[in-house]
């Protein structure tokens, strides 16, 4: 089953093995919440047993099991921080997860195929939603734009007009 990445291992923090983590959730610090993690190493998913995490003012860091230096925490940074789905809080109908909407095909009212959801952006205002295509298109995920979502067909019907391509 595929894995949810919220977040990734930056720097090294203090001299005992501790790392700042960038957290793709919201709240950052929501991150904790979702123990245990896993990252890719050798190109398989593992576990990763995690002794102690503490809020900063504008970050996370966490603790990793047997890590006790800098040095030896420094080959951890960059590594991308993934759960199961399973771990996630369900939703209510009609709401989605990013991860429910990437990969998914896009087609416009008047029938055509946009390409696939490659990912979406926050912008504070609205979330953006970007499609991979023969190029790359942007489209507001917002009510009048959005008409349905069918996560059975792997489809989201969009009001956008291919003029504005």
């Amino acid at each position: 089953m595929k894995k949810i990445i919220v977040g990734k291992f930056g720097k090294t923090h203090g001299v005992k093995g501790w790392l700042h983590v960038r957290s793709h959730t919201d709240p950052i610090t929501n991150i904790i919440d979702y123990l245990p993690w896993q990252i890719k190493k050798h190109g398989a998913w593992e576990e990763i047993s995690i002794t102690d995490t503490k809020i900063l003012p504008n970050s996370v860091i966490a603790k990793i099991a047997d890590i006790d230096n800098p040095e030896d925490a420094k080959k951890f940074t960059n590594y991308e921080i993934a759960i199961e789905p399973e771990q996630l809080p369900k939703l209510e109908a009609n709401e989605y997860y990013w991860s429910n909407l990437e990969g998914l095909t896009v087609i416009n009212t008047q029938g055509k195929t946009l390409g696939t959801i490659d990912h979406l952006i926050a912008t504070g205002t609205h979330d953006v939603i970007v499609i991979k295509n023969s190029k790359e298109i942007l489209i507001p995920y917002i009510n009048d734009v959005v008409k349905t979502i069918d996560l059975e067909k792997q489809t989201i019907l969009v009001e956008w007009n291919e003029n504005a391509l």
